[in-house]
């Protein structure tokens, strides 16, 4: 070597140890390699063996490191002692904290159990949660999916037993056009940025479709910028032109979804436009071979999807023939939708016709032998290499429901889903909607609640309402107002309290949801419910508990406060159960489990649920002699059984050889730790594809637990539930909605998806912008933007304009603008982006901070140039004059609908920082230090 040559270590040693976990940095739920020094976190990789990453990692999970180093951490138990809002707080020991909670919660359990509302947020435990409210005896209990992707999940179960994201995957290694509505970078982004990268290198093309170009959409090979709201007639135009030119899967079409099954066609007969069905409920089809009506699922019954069968005077013709009656009609020709999408008549044909050509031109098979559910054996899999995926972007409108269905009902007639080629389910779908449990609502005092709180309705008498027809919950979900909504309604919690509609509460309970800021619609008036005192001068809303890990905006508005650790410290389970890291190829779960130890007084939240629950003597919680049944969440992991043989892993059960279904292992969290932290059974070759209906998957899904005996179904393009909530509102049934809502369940609840206008109300010469938000890559929770890397790439958030806006509105870079709403008005720097729909602006979310929170200093450009929109919003509709107040939502899910925001602009002064600029609140953590900087290891 050289002697002015620096000896330099190339490959320095970075840890002592390397401790295996799972990512919670972004909800794709990467293996991540955390390296420790002296029992300190010194750097954070991919896990190369992680099923769902193999190694890759984003900046997110890069900066975990910063998150158990943030200034901003709670770190003991706090006792409020000044006004909600002031930021006035005593430490208190743990002891302490858990009997002022039982203190509050026993009281309310003997009495009337449904004065608790606990709703979580973006947390992964949620089978457990509501297993705890479900044992406390609360209706009132849901996550936070009725404010983010409700839309998307029960569209898809409802439409085929599975959805996009953590429900599906495209079949990347042998897809030749993947097609994206709606869909932002911070969900699965590592996957799919992967995935993207496999089938470019292939030759395959990727066409984006999103108001905005950023993101996939920016490596996409066509972007196609439509108009926000109306994904759904531009699907539906598509969806015309495929069947105009009889591109469709009709094989497909008619063995594996319920396209040739008889609509009862008798206009008087209270079962009007239901399915015809045999005395087992099981649907009619004709069979072609012997012209006989017969239930659908018979051996070698080859269904007819033209027939007509004439019977009492009445033709029952086939959904299918119901859908080319609707999406033949000229309604839906491009050129009568072109204006209204942004999308040229001509570039709809185009894309419709490329969509045909990949699907049937470019189809292919797989020599792969199966039998089928009605004991067919096929030699080959029939491939159509078309996928799609689908994110909130679609989903958070008023008519997000039926544009979701829209699209699954798009990818079904082209025979693309569950095929070589297209849109895999994950286990543990698919599962129909019917395999699903129904909400259930009754409450008895000191008693659990009758079931689960959560699920899919199949008609009117599966809503969630008492014996008056009142609403059972405070969301109202489950109601007449929006009788499909399978997640609950979490941001109507605190407006429908603080207004005591449908009635009084006396304690919300929340988890990690940062409900005064910008999980909120309507953050101002949030703020003002959690604040408002009574003629008597006592809180509205009498108590609040809340729990997170940081000190968030939320904080300053509760009375006690439980620290939760940083992810890095507590135990966790990815479960097949609730949300798990499966692929299209196998079952997978993972876990958490504390690489580190806390540094302060803090206990992971699901952990203090345990203690909660034994001292409040929870059924579910206590052994018989009323002694604490799980020392922690980790004992739970482990012990509890859903079901014999069930618990929330699937894998190293018994002796540590059982998958699926198997006794207690109590080395099971050993067993995962040594396997670096997940578990995976893949499905056998042959079973892997056409799930819903090939009879060795099922037996194989049987056999892993996920459920007690094979579920083969039909597609339903024709969702007959929905049929039977028009059939209530046209007068039929025991159960009838309000006269006021008749006529929109009528028009909305569609079986067949429709597209209408998201927001008919709006006076567009007023306010004819739409106005976006969505998260950056580097970005998903709040918490964010409190970490000291990823500040760096994302410190304050501009609101993105389109050229024509900028000229129009004579507006240059680093200028201001105000925009205002029929809710509110804000005061933003703004920025030119060329690649974006013309009347369309957006920004990041949740860049924008309250200053005193998250122990930023008050001068941080989060709180002085970053800004929300949230101020822009309300959860209610502006007044329509006919004395009632309609939500911001979806009305047949309750999905808030947030993208609908519809705004005018002008050039504004610049002033000293963004506006609104509410007032600094306190934090109980104070403020971090100027620099933040540490050394591991010597």
């Amino acid at each position: 070597m050289p002697k002015d040559q620096p000896d330099i270590n190339l490959s320095p040693k970075v840890s002592d140890e390397v401790r295996k976990t799972t990512c919670y940095m972004c909800a794709c739920r990467c293996g991540i390699n955390v390296h420790l020094k002296d029992g300190k976190v010194a750097y954070i990789e991919g896990n190369r063996d992680h099923p769902v990453n193999q190694g890759v990692l984003c900046a997110k999970g890069s900066a975990g490191i910063m998150q158990v180093n943030a200034p901003s951490r709670l770190r003991k138990p706090l006792k409020r002692v000044g006004d909600r809002g002031s930021g006035e707080f005593q430490e208190i020991e743990w002891d302490e904290a858990l009997q002022i909670a039982t203190d509050w919660l026993a009281p309310i359990r003997k009495d009337d159990p449904s004065k608790l509302a606990f709703f979580t947020g973006r947390d992964q435990s949620q089978s457990f949660t509501s297993f705890f409210a479900q044992n406390f005896g609360t209706p009132n209990y849901a996550a936070h999916g009725g404010f983010c992707s409700v839309n998307m999940a029960a569209a898809g179960i409802y439409t085929m037993g599975g959805a996009f994201w953590e429900f599906g995957q495209p079949d990347w290694d042998h897809t030749k056009l993947f097609m994206l509505f709606g869909v932002a970078e911070d969900h699965d982004s590592n996957p799919i940025k992967m995935g993207i990268g496999k089938i470019k290198a292939r030759g395959a093309r990727v066409i984006g479709v999103n108001p905005i170009r950023t993101g996939y959409n920016a490596v996409a090979d066509d972007w196609v910028g439509i108009t926000p709201g109306t994904d759904g007639l531009f699907i539906l135009s598509m969806v015309h032109c495929l069947m105009k030119a009889g591109k469709i899967d009709v094989n497909y079409l008619a063995q594996y979804t319920n396209a040739p099954c008889l609509v009862n066609g008798d206009e008087k007969s209270p079962e009007f436009g239901l399915l015809l069905r045999d005395d087992n409920g099981k649907e009619l089809v004709m069979d072609r071979a012997t012209g006989k009506l017969t239930p659908f699922d018979q051996k070698g019954v080859k269904p007819d999807l033209a027939a007509t069968y004439r019977h009492g005077g009445f033709s029952h013709r086939t959904v299918m023939q119901h859908m080319a009656e609707r999406y033949l009609s000229d309604d839906y020709a491009p050129e009568a939708v072109a204006d209204r999408v942004g999308i040229s008549a001509k570039r709809i044909r185009t894309l419709a016709a490329e969509i045909a050509r990949v699907a049937f031109d470019e189809a292919f098979e797989l020599d792969h032998e199966w039998t089928d559910f009605r004991g067919e054996t096929h030699k080959t899999m029939q491939g159509r290499p078309v996928s799609f995926h689908s994110m909130r972007g679609i989903s958070a409108h008023a008519n997000g429901f039926q544009t979701c269905r829209a699209l699954h009902v798009l990818q079904i007639l082209l025979g693309s889903v569950e095929v070589p080629g297209g849109f895999r389910f994950k286990p543990p779908y698919p599962k129909p909607a019917t395999a699903h449990p129904k909400p259930h609502c009754n409450t008895t005092p000191d008693c659990p609640l009758d079931g689960p709180h959560l699920g899919f309705v199949h008609g009117p008498d599966d809503l969630a309402l008492k014996d008056d027809g009142t609403p059972a919950r405070i969301d109202k979900a489950f109601t007449w107002e929006n009788p499909m909504s399978a997640h609950g309604l979490m941001h109507m919690v605190i407006s429908n309290a603080h207004a005591g509609d449908p009635y009084k509460i006396d304690t919300l309970f929340m988890y990690m949801a940062n409900m005064s800021w910008n999980s909120s619609m309507n953050t101002r008036g949030v703020i003002d419910m959690l604040t408002d005192k009574d003629e008597n001068g006592d809180y509205v809303i009498p108590r609040i508990i809340y729990s997170d890990a940081y000190s968030s905006e939320m904080v300053a508005y509760a009375d006690l406060i439980l620290p939760d650790t940083t992810y890095l410290e507590r135990h966790d389970c990815i479960s097949l159960l609730d949300r798990p890291i499966c692929e299209a190829d196998a079952a997978a779960d993972a876990i958490r489990w504390p690489v580190i130890e806390p540094d302060r007084d803090v206990r992971g939240f699901q952990s203090v649920l345990c203690d909660l629950g034994a001292k409040l003597g929870l059924p579910g919680f206590t052994n018989e002699d009323g002694s604490q049944k799980y020392a922690d969440y980790a004992d739970y992991i482990v012990n509890h059984e859903r079901k014999p043989g069930i618990g929330p892993l699937a894998g190293f059960r018994g002796n540590g050889d059982q998958v699926g279904r198997g006794d207690v292992n109590p080395d099971q969290l050993d067993r995962y730790i040594e396997n670096g932290g997940f578990f995976v059974e893949h499905i056998p070759e042959g079973a892997n594809y056409y799930k819903p209906w090939n009879a060795a998957y099922q037996d194989w899904a049987v056999g892993m637990g996920l459920y007690d005996s094979p579920q083969p179904y039909l597609f339903s393009l024709y969702v007959e539930p929905m049929r039977r909530f028009q059939l209530a509102a046209e007068g039929h049934g025991r159960r009838q909605p309000p006269d006021h809502l008749r006529d929109r369940i009528k028009a909305t609840m569609d079986p067949l998806p429709i597209w209408y206008d998201p927001a008919p109300d709006n006076k567009v010469d007023d306010f004819p912008i739409t106005a976006l938000t969505q998260r950056p890559m580097a970005m998903y929770h709040s918490w964010g933007s409190q970490n000291a890397w990823l500040r760096q790439l994302h410190g304050h958030n501009p609101l993105y304009l389109p050229t024509r806006l900028m000229r129009e509105k004579n507006l240059a870079d680093g200028d201001w603008a105000r925009v205002t709403s029929p809710h509110g008005e804000i005061t933003v720097p703004v920025l030119e982006m060329a690649a974006l729909n013309e009347n369309t602006v957006w920004t990041w979310n949740a860049i924008g901070k309250r200053k005193g929170a998250w122990a930023l200093d008050e001068n941080a450009p989060e709180a002085t140039r970053g800004f929300l929109l949230n101020h822009l919003i309300h959860e209610l509709l502006p007044p329509k004059g006919d004395g009632l107040r309609w939500a911001n939502s979806d009305p047949i899910t309750g999905q808030a609908a947030w993208f609908d925001l519809k705004v005018r602009l002008e050039k504004a002064d610049a002033p000293a920082e963004s506006q609104p600029a509410m007032t600094p609140i306190k934090s109980p953590v104070g403020k971090g230090p100027k620099q933040l900087s540490w050394k591991v290891g010597k």
